[in-house]
């Protein structure tokens, strides 16, 4: 009966609240936590207030209880709160790792971070050149409207309230000349504005070549303004009718840069835009150790590409794969996918990444492209991923301590 008397007084401190005044201390009972007893702890008798120790006059389970708190060398506090300790990790089960957020350095980036975008932004449209103009009025410096296309899907407003931050931007000595917010959204029209995007969201990833290694692939669409037929909607069981475009990129796991891209309609396929990505991302310079994507980019000649740049695929089998008929290095990499999955899936869930930067990107800059035609949609998104990825590279100069200068880089330049 004393065993289980003490027993009940260790369940009492664990769970419990006990307070004291000097030596009389105030025990919650156990069975109704809003009663609480008087334990008076006197140096040979110590006393409470309950009725097994009224009827008994010895050791109750309240006593038990102030013994163990006192006994215990982190519980000297006057108020003591249960700790619930987390559960052991099972066997065989693999923990993922958690990452604390360096509040003071995210802080100061995001406190810092629109007077960065205006410069980097700056430097890096200073050395588009802007093609010869045979005939016709004099244009917009080609330069000028990639830097406000970019710096109005940064601020997130209309055309109309965003001519102040621009004027604002030619103050500073951003801009060489002023557009119309008519003109802006007319030159988002031009074919030969894709490139130029392109190329300069790999040339704004390039402070990074010395942190990102591993990369990963995915799509994830953007809705537009543009709506389906009324019968495609009605006999296809869709839930919005509006039209959307797909953006396929490849990101870094570490910094969530991104380092290629690809913009599509609708319904093209996923897989055949893995390889130009890969490519997009050796070209500029990155060392990628491995690679992870979803199974709508599983084929042989995905895998292939991946292994003759250095990276290793991490991309799972389908339920029909079968480990002949695609060579010898598919049969491996089946081999490896279903005999040792928990290593394997160590590495496939790196891919989550691509997803948290299509979210970074979604929630500051909007998930709905505002434009009306379609190159116009594929400009627009395009010019989203370029703000990502300053964003992206002011974030590591605070966290990283790196120090971009895109005056230097040479491959950044984008002719149309």
């Amino acid at each position: 009966m004393m065993e289980l008397r003490k027993q009940k007084g260790l369940e009492i401190a664990a769970l419990g609240r006990l307070t004291h005044k000097g030596r009389v201390w105030a025990v919650p009972s156990r069975r109704h936590p809003s009663k609480v007893y008087q334990v008076s702890l006197r140096p040979k008798s110590p006393t409470c207030t309950c009725p097994d120790f009224e009827s008994r006059r010895r050791k109750c389970k309240h006593i038990f209880a102030v013994e163990h708190v006192l006994s215990h060398p982190k519980n000297t506090t006057n108020k003591r709160r249960a700790r619930k300790s987390k559960p052991a990790p099972e066997a065989g089960k693999v923990q993922r790792p958690t990452y604390r957020q360096e509040w003071p350095a995210y802080n100061r980036a995001q406190t810092h971070e629109k007077a960065h975008f205006l410069v980097l932004l700056a430097d890096l449209c200073q050395s588009i050149e802007a093609p010869r103009q045979e005939k016709g009025r004099p244009r917009v410096p080609l330069g000028d409207i990639i830097f406000a296309a970019t710096l109005r899907s940064y601020s997130t407003v209309s055309g109309r309230r965003f001519m102040c931050d621009l004027r604002e931007a030619q103050i500073k000595g951003c801009l060489s000349r002023l557009p119309s917010y008519t003109a802006m959204f007319d030159y988002l029209n031009m074919a030969a504005l894709t490139p130029c995007l392109k190329q300069l969201i790999q040339a704004s990833s390039l402070p990074l070549t010395a942190v990102e290694t591993e990369f990963t692939v995915d799509l994830s669409g953007f809705s537009t303004h543009t709506y389906s037929r009324w019968y495609d909607v009605k006999y296809g069981n869709d839930e919005d009718w509006r039209d959307w475009i797909k953006v396929h990129l490849i990101c870094g796991v570490k910094t969530h840069i991104v380092t290629g891209v690809e913009v599509t309609r609708a319904y093209a396929n996923d897989s055949p835009y893995f390889k130009p990505l890969i490519e997009q991302t050796a070209r500029t310079g990155f060392q990628m150790s491995e690679v992870s994507a979803d199974k709508a980019y599983l084929s042989g000649t995905n895998i292939r590409v991946s292994l003759l740049h250095g990276a290793m695929p991490f991309i799972p089998f389908k339920t029909n794969s079968t480990p002949t008929g695609g060579g010898s290095v598919w049969a491996r990499l089946y081999h490896f996918y279903h005999f040792q999955r928990e290593e394997f899936l160590t590495h496939y869930h790196k891919r989550s990444n691509s997803e948290s930067t299509f979210s970074m990107i979604k929630a500051k800059f909007g998930e709905r492209l505002r434009c009306k035609t379609e190159r116009a949609q594929f400009n627009e998104a395009l010019c989203k991923i370029l703000a990502h990825n300053l964003c992206c590279v002011i974030q590591s100069m605070y966290e990283l301590g790196i120090e971009p200068n895109f005056s230097d880089i040479e491959s950044r330049k984008a002719t149309p």
